[in-house]
């Protein structure tokens, strides 16, 4: 096992052809940790919304660096051409928390380490942040997240920006606003936020503050998952 990692990261550095069976065995290594790190994501993130995506994505990228590594090597020619090809790429994806920054770090990480040929330590390290992770989530570290899909009905006359705010602040620990769009042929506005009630508050109270700035119009609360 040592020798054949100590092979892969020769051929890497000097820059010789990697063959097949080293790209195959790259990402085969790569996708178990891709589904390890998505696995831990979807499990400490169970009252988050619409995290299918991410996951997948999770993924995808300790594949997609493992090659990149593999094929480039330290050829410098490929490494600008890799340069210039990933310039025109725009990521046009909502930015997200801080913790799912986080995630696609470690996905990188993992992807650096099996694109190097180091199977054993990406594992290791792999499998000791999923259970840090884990742990964290199972001791509800930082809080507990109560996440919940809102859509609002909206008069066309009525200031959406900012007018539920101050009901936001009293209910909500965490709001953000998902999609805006018309609705009844441009006569309403319909908005999609995400929320996170604070500890205590009951889905009624909060509802019926919402209604009375929206003008009675339509309130949908949905839990995570429905």
């Amino acid at each position: 096992m040592l020798n054949s990692i100590t092979e892969n990261l020769t051929t890497i550095a000097s820059g010789a052809e990697v063959s097949n069976v080293e790209v195959t065995m790259a990402m085969i290594v790569a996708l178990g940790l891709g589904i390890i790190i998505a696995v831990t994501y979807l499990i400490s993130n169970k009252y988050v919304l619409n995290r299918k995506g991410f996951s997948l994505t999770l993924i995808m990228l300790p594949i997609i660096l493992a090659v990149i590594i593999l094929f480039v090597g330290s050829n410098v020619a490929r490494a600008f051409s890799l340069a210039g090809v990933l310039s025109i790429i725009r990521f046009r994806s909502a930015p997200g928390e801080s913790k799912d920054i986080g995630y696609i770090f470690f996905a990188t990480a993992a992807g650096v380490g099996c694109g190097v040929g180091m199977y054993l330590g990406s594992t290791i390290f792999v499998v000791f942040m999923s259970i840090v992770m884990l742990i964290l989530e199972k001791l509800t570290f930082g809080g507990n997240n109560r996440a919940k899909k809102l859509k609002i009905v909206i008069p066309e006359d009525l200031n959406y920006e900012n007018v539920f705010d101050e009901v936001f602040n009293k209910y909500t620990s965490r709001y953000a606003l998902q999609k805006i769009k018309t609705t009844d042929l441009g006569s309403l506005y319909e908005a999609n936020y995400e929320v996170t009630l604070k500890q205590g508050i009951q889905d009624k109270e909060f509802i019926d503050e919402l209604r009375a700035r929206n003008g009675n119009l339509n309130i949908t609360l949905t839990m995570y998952g429905e």
